[in-house]
């Protein structure tokens, strides 16, 4: 199975109004990384400022050396393929904002384009093993990975990387978590709801959970 880690750097938080500026992949074959993606996107628009803040990433940067949507729409349709896994931390707002931008570039197709990949989430995976709090940030400390500039696609996915690895490390149940999401009860799942991810009530706890009591098994 063809393995991608990818993240997202956004304008905000709504995936049907705001609009990927950086997407980076990192694919990994028979175990071996094979390609490095990391492009942004010239969306025609004014960053707010504190995307800017948050992220490094300027206007002049947009333009200079963004792609446009269109082409970041078609690279994404041709690496979505059956046998290819996409792992996100917080999947569910990643995948979102793919599905929301390869929709108004392929209105007709982009919802089965999403639903012949399979979907990991690592959050909803560090949840049954480490207390509060999530962000991929107390992950990398969680497994003592080596820290790296956090809010830019390209270092996320790397830095995932390593936390998915480390994750198998320490019990080797990922594959039971494919296109399953854990949500807060408190908030309900946010963006859209996919008819291919089961979605579950997920709370937190202190410790790593027992091997039968995972999310999957409930």
């Amino acid at each position: 199975m063809k393995v991608i880690y990818f993240d997202t750097e956004t304008t905000g938080l709504n995936s049907k109004f705001d609009r990927i500026i950086e997407l980076a992949m990192l694919t990994v074959e028979d175990g071996e990384i094979t390609d490095e993606y990391d492009k942004f996107v010239n969306i025609d628009w004014d960053l707010p400022p504190k995307i800017t803040q948050i992220t490094g990433i300027t206007d002049e940067m947009l333009i200079l050396e963004g792609e446009s949507e269109a082409h970041i729409a078609e690279d994404l349709k041709n690496n979505l393929t059956p046998d290819t896994l996409m792992i996100a931390h917080n999947c569910q707002f990643d995948l979102s904002f793919v599905y929301s931008l390869l929709e108004r570039h392929y209105p007709n197709d982009a919802y089965e384009i999403v639903s012949n990949s399979k979907w990991m989430d690592t959050v909803t995976v560090l949840k049954d093993r480490k207390e509060f709090p999530h962000k991929l940030i107390d992950a990398v400390k969680y497994y003592g990975i080596e820290e790296v500039n956090f809010h830019r696609a390209i270092d996320d996915t790397k830095a995932l990387y390593n936390v998915t690895q480390a994750l198998k490390e320490e019990r080797d149940d990922l594959k039971e978590y494919i296109n399953i999401f854990g949500y807060n009860p408190k908030y309900g799942v946010s963006g859209f709801k996919f008819s291919f991810i089961e979605y579950k009530r997920q709370y937190f706890t202190k410790r790593m959970v027992n091997s039968d009591k995972i999310l999957p098994r409930k």
